[in-house]
């Protein structure tokens, strides 16, 4: 049976992402935009499931066909979510399971820029940081056996805290110089 399981910030996850991203940075050549460190793992401080995730900017998700066979060969594997039209998934690992989620975005799309609100404002507001940590603990225990309830609960919490990092962003955008 899957548990939830969230380990205290590990040092090392940075350079596993690094090492991800340079892999995938070969197969996926000029098509790649840019790739990003993404969810938990990537915010210093913070308790995970320690599982790498990281994104991939496209100019289009058509584009992706064309390598979920070099994917594979370094070990990603294709998986279809239907409740999420605007994103490609592959996992590193066994169902869940797995060490690394590589998402595929469009970049600059709502889902893209989500991503990295969400990443930016915790790693810039520690209050924010130390309230999500806590709540991944309070809830990885409620849902021990139970990751997408785990899941589910987290989201309104992700969601509060991106509208926050919108209405900074778009008061900061239409500030005028003087």
């Amino acid at each position: 049976m899957e548990t939830v399981r969230i380990e205290e910030y590990n040092d090392e996850w940075p350079f596993k992402y690094q090492e991800e991203k340079r892999k995938v940075e070969e197969v996926m050549t000029d098509k790649a935009i840019v790739i990003e460190h993404i969810g938990s793992t990537s915010v210093q401080g913070l308790g995970a499931k320690p599982i790498i995730d990281f994104m991939v900017g496209v100019n289009d998700l058509n584009e992706v066909e064309s390598f979920i066979e070099p994917l594979a060969k370094i070990g990603y594997e294709q998986v279809f979510h239907k409740d999420f039209p605007n994103r490609r998934f592959f996992r590193r690992g066994q169902w869940r399971a797995g060490t690394h989620h590589l998402h595929i975005y469009v970049y600059g799309s709502k889902e893209w820029n989500n991503n990295i609100l969400f990443r930016d404002y915790l790693r810039t507001h520690p209050e924010m940081l130390k309230q999500y940590n806590q709540l991944k603990k309070e809830l990885a225990e409620k849902y021990h056996h139970d990751r997408v309830a785990y899941t589910n609960a987290k989201h309104p919490f992700i969601i509060d805290v991106i509208q926050k990092a919108n209405l900074i962003e778009n008061a900061e955008s239409t500030v005028q110089p003087r």
